[in-house]
C-alpha cells in the first residue's frame, strides 16, 4: 500500500523553541519591553510567524505596528536559525527507516519555506522531503487543508494512505480538515496546548520519534 507521511517541522522534527524565543525577545527588548519566558513563547508557535509575533506583542502588552515588529523578528531569527535548534533525538534515523521502507515523505509547515529548507539542509534532512509546503506559499496556512491536499495529490495518495505527523492543535485540526490520520508528538512543545477534550480517541500519540515508524503502519 502506498504510504504518505506529511511532517510538521517545529516541535515535530526539530526543537527550535530557544531560537524562536530568543528572536522574539530580542524584538521585544528592542522596543523597551520585558522579555517573555521561553516556554511562554513556545506555546505561541504553530500558526506562522505573523501570528507568533502578534501573540508575543499581546502578551507583552506592546502596542506597535505588527508589520514592523514582524520584520524585526524575522531579521533576528534569520541570524540564529540553527544557534540552538537541533533535530529531536532519533529523527534522522526515523526518516532513514521510513525511506528504506518506501514511505513517501513531505513537509508541511507554517514557517517560511526558505528558512525551513535552510534548517533541513543544515542537518542533512532535506534529502528526505521531495515536496515541501511553507507558510508563505500559495496555499492558506494550517489548519487550512489546501497545502496538505496539494501534497496528497502530487504524491497520488488518498486520505486513507496519508498521515500527518505534528505536535499541536493546529496540526490536529489540519488533519481533520483534510480527512487524514493524525499522529501527535507529545514530546513537541506545541502539544501543551492540545486540550484533552479535543481528542476523540482515534489519534495516534507518540512520546519519542522512534515510535512514529510503528504508527505509520497501524
Amino acid at each position: 500500500m502506498n504510504r504518505l507521511v506529511v511532517f510538521d517541522l517545529d516541535g515535530t522534527l526539530i526543537d527550535s523553541k530557544r531560537d524562536l524565543a530568543d528572536s522574539a525577545n530580542e524584538m521585544l527588548t528592542g522596543y523597551g519591553a520585558a522579555a517573555l519566558t521561553e516556554d511562554a513563547i513556545g506555546h505561541m508557535v504553530g500558526a506562522g510567524a505573523a501570528q507568533l509575533v502578534a501573540r508575543v506583542l499581546q502578551a507583552a502588552q506592546l502596542n506597535v505596528p505588527l508589520d514592523e515588529a514582524l520584520a524585526r523578528f524575522l531579521e533576528n531569527y534569520d541570524r540564529r536559525l540553527t544557534n540552538h535548534t537541533r533535530p529531536y533525538h532519533g529523527i534522522p534515523e526515523l526518516l532513514a527507516e521510513l525511506e528504506s521502507e518506501g514511505v513517501k515523505m513531505s513537509l508541511l509547515t507554517n514557517k517560511p519555506l526558505e528558512a525551513s529548507t535552510r534548517i533541513l539542509e543544515a542537518f542533512g534532512l532535506s534529502k528526505f522531503f521531495r515536496l515541501r509546503v511553507g507558510g508563505d506559499g500559495p496555499w492558506p496556512r494550517k489548519p487550512a487543508p489546501e497545502g496538505l491536499r496539494f501534497l496528497m495529490k502530487e504524491e497520488s495518495a488518498d486520505s486513507s494512505q496519508t498521515m500527518l505527523v505534528g505536535d499541536s492543535g493546529v496540526d490536529l485540526s489540519t488533519a481533520r480538515n483534510a480527512g487524514v490520520r493524525i499522529c501527535l508528538a507529545r514530546y513537541g512543545f506545541g502539544f501543551a496546548d492540545v486540550a484533552p477534550e479535543t481528542l476523540r480517541g482515534d489519534e495516534l500519540l507518540v512520546d519519542e520519534p522512534r515510535q512514529i515508524a510503528g504508527a505509520v503502519w497501524q
